[in-house]
């Protein structure tokens, strides 16, 4: 009697066809499965488009999945004590979201997305279960993880620390890197800003004019901006150097 596979790869079907057509499976979490480990996933992985604004998953929430973030920027969200609202970090195109999932613990932040958002949701079980099959995989866990950590200390150190100037200079930086190469760059509000920067809105109102007039940026639609990027690394370093 042939054994037939349970998740048998037919590439007519829409999430196989999402999959092969993926512009970051060879750096997404799966990039590290070998054929038959590809095989077995696409029919239990789901495609979401997620407008600006919307959340990806709430805060507190049950986790039950990770995410795959394939195209734009989730911005992550929590309240202090005192009610101030924080955006603690940023994710672009390739990364892991979520994670807190493979825990089984609750959401630690609200997950938003900044701009229109392409995701693949990853339930927790297809996770374990490729990790127990797939010795690869934890491996690959363990360095995205440490990847999301890093990002965390980063943003506490350049962006939450010293002259507002140079943490607006900084976040521009890596808005840049969350951004297609030469493309433009998301632009969040001014209250945004100061969620992220622990700034008030008219410190960042008035920086983000001083920045236009001096050439590092120009506003066009659309919440987004050009960055002169060369301008930017010189205003970074004239800070630095302060």
């Amino acid at each position: 009697m042939a054994i037939v596979p349970l998740y048998r790869r037919d590439l007519r079907h829409p999430q196989a066809q999402a999959c092969a057509a993926c512009e970051v499976r060879g750096s997404a979490l799966f990039g590290v499965l070998d054929e038959e480990g590809l095989d077995q996933i696409h029919t239990r992985i789901a495609s979401l488009d997620v407008a600006p604004d919307q959340a990806v998953y709430e805060r507190g929430g049950a986790a039950a999945a990770v995410f795959t973030v394939r195209a734009g920027i989730v911005r992550f969200e929590r309240f202090t004590e005192r009610g101030d609202r924080r955006i603690v970090r940023l994710a672009g195109r390739g990364d892991l979201i979520g994670q807190e999932a493979l825990l089984q613990r609750p959401y630690a932040d609200e997950a938003i997305a900044c701009t229109p958002v392409q995701l693949c949701r990853i339930p927790r079980h297809l996770v374990d279960e490729l990790g127990a099959a797939q010795g690869s995989l934890p491996r690959e866990l363990m360095q995205r993880w440490q990847r999301a950590l890093d990002a965390a200390e980063s943003w506490v150190a350049d962006l939450s620390t010293g002259p507002a100037r140079r943490r607006l200079l900084r976040l521009l930086k890596r808005l840049a890197e969350l951004s297609e190469p030469g493309g433009p760059v998301w632009l969040p509000r001014r209250e945004e800003i100061g969620a992220m920067l622990d700034m008030t809105v008219e410190t960042a109102s008035r920086l983000i004019s001083r920045l236009r007039r001096e050439g590092v940026l120009e506003l066009i639609p659309t919440r987004s901006a050009r960055l002169d990027r060369a301008a930017l690394e010189r205003a970074l370093r004239h800070e630095d150097a302060v």
